[in-house]
């Protein structure tokens, strides 16, 4: 009897020792994950509405980009987790470099989605922005 009493506490233990270790191989899953889409790039395309052309331009997220008269920043970027539908969003923040009036810093701060980009449009006179892809 005591011999199971023995196992039992021994089976106690392997099993809590099983789920703890489950438990924070499944956490820190998700955090590099994160990470590696915090260390990637977004593509976004560039519509030039005067001459009617377009740009594919890569961004590595942090760093800002000068592209014609915009500053083009990327913060963050998101993949949808399903695959029936995928979605792509991206923070970007926008400023136009010939504007010298103080009052309006960016142009577009916000969240910009690839299915949907009317949801929260870029809006300028010249350049149309689109997100096409998030790595």
């Amino acid at each position: 009897m005591k011999k199971l009493k023995k196992n039992i506490l021994l089976g106690k233990f392997s099993f809590l020792l099983f789920l703890t270790y489950f438990f924070f191989v499944n956490l820190s899953f998700p955090l590099t994950a994160l990470e590696n889409i915090k260390n990637g790039f977004i593509e976004i395309k560039i519509l030039d509405k005067v001459s009617s052309k377009t740009n594919l331009l890569k961004l590595k997220i942090g760093e800002k980009l000068i592209f014609q008269n915009l500053s083009i920043r990327s913060l963050k970027c998101k993949n949808s987790e399903f695959d029936d539908s995928p979605e792509i969003t991206a923070y970007i923040q926008v400023k136009d470099i010939s504007n010298k009036d103080n009052n309006e810093v960016f142009v577009f701060n916000g969240w910009t989605f690839s299915s949907s980009p009317a949801i929260n449009p870029f809006d300028h006179p010249v350049y149309d922005i689109w997100l096409t892809k998030c790595y």
